[in-house]
């Protein structure tokens, strides 16, 4: 009979591929894990690993196996859930993902508030890109994400909860600062600050400005940065332009002396912000409660997508 044990071994050693890093994880002796993953193998009179990699790797059945363990160790963990759910307790810990170029603007709107309301929620963030969140979850070392969506990605549900705008923010001494309105083409050109490989905001902008392959190769890019906020004073104080999110926003950008904020083209581009989560998620109550309060912290008109258009960031 294959235990919870054993699955959650299998599962701790396909997430580390390594024996000792999984066993330290679950808190017991290499040997010991590696005789019950060995026990589920006779049993079931496969392999599940491949020993002779370095890292380890599963085998064909053993990928499998790994995912139906995911499975089984979520829906284990869905019967407590539904004991507390029962109970009207609110308590456990929220493990969230959640993107650089949102965390700035959207945390301080909710997490300390948050906290408050449900004060034996146990509440670890950490800022990740977004293929790493999506990763963390098909690995289980996350609970939820909150990202710019859609993904398309197999697994994954995702639950829409706003739709901030894309601006321009360009600075008084470029020649796009003259004009009434910026159409997308003209974004791909001389002086176009952009966020670093790896952030999807980045891929929104060449998305938006790139209708052609040639467009996006005419892109010239000065720098790169991982912060909204340098490419902000970059913008001000070295020229240019960028585009900008519509939370990170604020008062010091809309009465800037030295750079304007204006609205692109006809039709408002727009990046849907989402909450996901596997399809084997467990913490449903803490999931909903964390999704309504996110929905009442932020500024109404961000709820509706309105008239604008979604710009995809995923090929």
């Amino acid at each position: 009979m294959i235990t919870i044990t054993q699955l959650e071994y299998v599962v701790a050693v396909d997430t580390y591929r390594h024996f000792v890093t999984a066993s330290e994880k679950c808190f017991v002796s290499q040997p010991t894990l590696s005789m019950q993953i060995k026990k589920m193998e006779e049993e079931l009179d496969v392999v599940i690993f491949d020993r002779s990699k370095q890292p380890v790797v599963p085998t064909q059945i053993g990928e499998v196996i790994i995912q139906q363990a995911r499975k089984s160790l979520a829906e284990n963990k869905r019967i407590y859930e539904l004991v507390k759910e029962h109970q009207n307790m609110v308590e456990g810990e929220l493990v969230i993902g959640i993107i650089p170029s949102l965390a700035p603007y959207l945390l301080p709107l909710f997490a300390g508030s948050f906290s408050r309301e449900y004060p034996k929620v146990k509440l670890k963030i950490m800022e990740l890109l977004s293929e790493d969140i999506i990763d963390q979850l098909n690995k289980d070392r996350i609970d939820v994400g909150l990202l710019v969506t859609p993904l398309h990605e197999k697994g994954i549900q995702e639950k829409s909860i706003f739709y901030e705008r894309m601006f321009l923010y360009v600075n008084n001494k470029h020649q796009l600062a003259s004009k009434s309105k910026v159409e997308p083409a003209e974004i791909a050109g001389e002086g176009l600050w952009l966020l670093s490989h790896g952030h999807c905001f980045r891929s929104q902008v060449v998305n938006l400005c790139s209708f052609h392959d040639k467009i996006k190769n005419e892109i010239s890019i000065n720098y790169e940065s991982g912060s909204l906020e340098t490419i902000k004073k970059l913008v001000e104080k070295e020229g240019g332009y960028t585009l900008l999110p519509e939370l990170s926003i604020d008062d010091n950008v809309l009465n800037n002396r030295y750079a304007q904020v204006k609205n692109i083209g006809e039709s408002d581009p727009l990046r849907e912000v989402s909450m996901v989560y596997s399809r084997n998620f467990s913490k449903r109550q803490l999931l909903n409660l964390l999704y309504e309060h996110i929905r009442i912290s932020i500024p109404e008109h961000l709820l509706s997508q309105a008239d604008g258009h979604i710009v995809e960031w995923r090929d």
